[in-house]
């Protein structure tokens, strides 16, 4: 991040040689990123990807781009020219980061790491998380404070696991095992085994 390799992104084999040093396979997505469409380092990696299996997506600002024909699925954000030329932090970057948001949080949603508007699956790590993580079981389940504080501790912080507690009525090995069984999404959990 802080020492930038200068032409790195000129070299297609290290954009194949990056996925490959990350375990890429046929069941992963990847996402090549350009402004331009054509930078030969993400050209490399989507190439590589599509010749191991992986689904590939595009996101360049421009249309048309060699990014396009190589990709399963192509978003092209045409912003038009930036404000000042030869940087595109502004209106290219600015649409590329809302576009990822968006790719990642509904990725999150069908992981299962979302039940209702809450991003449950955190890790409450330090005071203001697990304010946060009580705070939205209370918000799910509509429980007392007390109630809520012996789920928590119960579920030894595991926000889904103490929504599940709460809303089925049962025991913190109860509600991890309904979300075994339901791969993670509390709401179905919460329905219990059908």
């Amino acid at each position: 991040m802080k020492d930038p390799v200068e032409g790195a992104e000129d070299n297609e084999e290290l954009g194949a040689a990056d996925l490959d040093e990350h375990g890429l396979d046929k069941n992963d997505v990847v996402v090549g990123i350009a402004a331009s469409g054509r930078t030969p380092y993400v050209l490399g990696a989507m190439r590589h990807a599509k010749e191991i299996g992986a689904t590939v997506i595009s996101l360049s600002n421009n249309a048309g781009t060699p990014m396009t024909l190589l990709a399963d699925v192509s978003i092209e954000a045409v912003v038009g020219p930036e404000v000042v030329m030869g940087s595109t932090r502004m209106k290219a970057g600015s649409a590329q980061k809302m576009i990822l948001n968006m790719l990642t949080t509904t990725a999150m949603i069908r992981l299962g790491k979302v039940y209702r508007n809450f991003m449950v699956d955190l890790n409450p790590s330090n005071e203001k998380l697990v304010h946060r993580a009580k705070r939205m079981i209370h918000l799910a389940t509509g429980a007392n404070e007390a109630d809520i504080e012996e789920a928590f501790t119960g579920a030894d912080g595991h926000v889904k696991t103490a929504i599940v507690m709460l809303m089925a009525g049962v025991d913190a090995t109860e509600a991890q095992h309904r979300l075994d069984l339901a791969d993670g999404f509390v709401r179905s959990a919460i329905a219990g085994p059908s």
